[in-house]
């Protein structure tokens, strides 16, 4: 099979590496790329949000299955160009994408089918916003509607915040359009995990449960970011509340999409809060998370290409996903000044002596070729990810690996996974 992957960072780079070592495999292609991709596949001068010229790419190359990575490609309709011209892709139509691509969307879609979620009101100017605020009381969570990259969430604890909040949103509008409304949720003390799952337009196949830390500095504090490291199992769901998320949540949100006549055929992700009443829904993507992504993949024993193929087909048939036991982790390394303004262009070294060390694997994102060195790019630079039988191994394995990476702005959170190992 001839695979196109649409993207360019550290979710795509796995993807990649996994789907290569698929025997159905004959030809991959990665449109964007980064320099990591282009080691397993061949990279395509086309941005992810050329709609048209990916359809054209794919048209002309007769590629057999497209695999979109980026939460744009899929708001912007690329699933729906690619039925239009009869190109199979994995990933939801522009109607389904909704349910990422708007957070009101989302939260009254979970209103409407029951899904257990945080109260909320919507804003559509900052005093609509402070009065909602000041209804459910501090701490609040203050969400742009549209897209944001994994930074539109905020979370406000005092008066001091909540104002500085507000002028980010709609004064500075710092997320353009996607602060047109503005979601204020109610804050859910409590442990954050992923589950994420693949649908083929009504069914589903569950992945193993994934952890990842959103915020850029340790004890979770400071900005959302896209993401700052993860790992798999997430240590904090038993196989009976799995069980529960599938039947009360992930069910019930594959059912409802179809029902409305948005069905799914590509991932259903849920990011979830554990709390004292159970599990609550903070949000939905409609792709594979990053860096979730990354240790998943590394864990998966199954060949990805065909169930793929198959969810873009509307048919899982007798496919199933199996895991390795052993415990998977990835530790992203940044640049200074991220998630605002990061520092770019500086040289990499030591990834060859780092992807030495065993069970270790280097995903490229935000990196670029320069004079035939490895550069920054980007916020989130690499995703320093390892495999081992153990938590707590896998971790030190993929802390031990980011030492011998450097770059003179290189950050990183040292505590993924300490409270769970805890």
């Amino acid at each position: 099979m001839k695979v196109l992957v649409v993207g360019g960072g550290g979710r795509e780079h796995a993807l990649c590496w996994k789907l290569k070592q698929s025997p159905l495999l004959t030809e991959l292609y990665c449109a964007p790329g980064n320099p990591g991709t282009a080691a397993v596949a061949d990279n395509v001068d086309i941005a992810d949000d050329e709609v048209h010229k990916l359809a054209d790419f794919a048209a002309d190359l007769k590629i057999d299955l497209t695999v979109v990575g980026p939460e744009l490609s899929l708001s912007l309709g690329i699933a729906d160009e690619f039925h239009n011209r009869g190109l199979a892709l994995f990933g939801p139509r522009q109607q389904a994408a909704e349910l990422e691509s708007s957070k009101v969307f989302a939260k009254r879609f979970m209103e409407r089918h029951g899904i257990p979620t945080a109260a909320f009101e919507v804003a559509h100017d900052a005093a609509e916003a402070r009065a909602a605020a000041k209804r459910f009381g501090l701490p609040v969570v203050l969400k742009a509607d549209g897209l944001a990259a994994g930074k539109g969430v905020l979370v406000v604890e005092d008066e001091g915040e909540l104002e500085v909040g507000l002028r980010t949103l709609f004064e500075e509008r710092r997320f353009g359009t996607a602060s047109d409304r503005v979601v204020v949720e109610q804050f859910l003390p409590g442990e954050e995990v992923s589950f994420i799952t693949l649908c083929d337009g009504r069914r589903l196949l569950p992945m193993a449960t994934s952890k990842d830390y959103k915020r850029i500095g340790e004890q979770d504090t400071g900005p959302n970011t896209g993401g700052m490291g993860a790992h798999s199992p997430s240590g904090m769901l038993s196989s009976d509340e799995a069980a529960t998320v599938i039947e009360k949540v992930l069910r019930p949100t594959a059912q409802g999409m179809a029902d409305e006549g948005r069905p799914v055929r590509g991932v259903i992700y849920a990011g979830l809060m554990l709390t004292d009443s159970g599990p609550q829904v903070l949000e939905y993507n409609l792709r594979f998370g990053d860096p979730e992504t990354q240790p998943l993949l590394m864990r998966l024993e199954s060949d990805l290409l065909p169930v793929l193929a198959a969810g873009a087909a509307g048919d899982f048939g007798e496919h199933r996903l199996a895991f390795r036991k052993e415990a998977a982790a990835c530790v992203v390394l940044a640049s200074a000044g991220y998630p605002a303004s990061p520092i770019k262009g500086e040289v990499i070294e030591g990834l060859d002596t780092a992807a030495s060390h065993e069970g270790v694997e280097i995903f490229h994102a935000g990196t670029a070729l320069r004079d035939g060195q490895v550069v920054t790019a980007g916020g989130r630079v690499l995703g320093v990810c390892a495999v081992a039988p153990r938590l707590e191994e896998a971790l030190k394995r993929a802390y031990t690996a980011t030492a011998d990476i450097h770059w003179p702005n290189k950050v990183l959170r040292h505590d993924i996974g300490r409270r769970v190992l805890e």
